[in-house]
């Protein structure tokens, strides 16, 4: 719930206020707030619902998505675009491939299907033309750097 709820919330009151022009957040200036915005959300998850004690793997994933946030803020501070949808696959598929190993599952097929879907994604937003292959990538680094240096920390 509050994971749809919120997040469009923030939109409509961006929107109304003139601070997002679309959805699609074409300007780095307009990524700004909603990182901002993410970045206060990942840290509510993580001190008050997600806490280490609790959840540990998903604590790290959280962090290193937190981490992600911050760094795909930071870029945009230094007018440098970033997929986002990359930032959030490729982030995600490391954290599978990592809880594939820290449980021993030797399942194949779950991060095999999230580095094609990575892939999808990526070319889904290089024919949209909504990324250059420069900004796929930094996406996907962003994405991926904060979760394997958190996955050191778990796994």
């Amino acid at each position: 719930m509050i994971n749809v709820v919120v997040p469009v919330l923030f939109y409509l009151l961006l929107r109304s206020t003139g601070h997002v022009k679309s959805i699609m957040l074409s300007q780095t200036s307009e990524r700004t707030i909603p990182l901002i915005l993410q970045c206060f959300l990942y840290i509510l998850l993580v001190k008050r619902s997600i806490v280490i004690i609790r959840y540990p793997e998903l604590h790290f994933f959280f962090l290193g998505a937190l981490f992600s946030t911050i760094l795909a803020l930071v870029s945009t501070l230094f007018k440098v675009k970033a997929s986002l949808h990359m930032v959030a696959i490729c982030g995600f598929a490391i954290f599978v491939i990592g809880l594939n190993i820290h449980l021993q599952m030797h399942n194949p097929y779950w991060p095999a299907l999230l580095i094609l879907l990575s892939g999808v994604v990526a070319s889904s937003r290089l024919e949209m033309n909504a990324h250059t292959s420069r900004e796929i990538l930094i996406g996907l680094f962003i994405g991926i750097m904060p979760q394997l240096l958190f996955l050191y920390l778990w796994l």
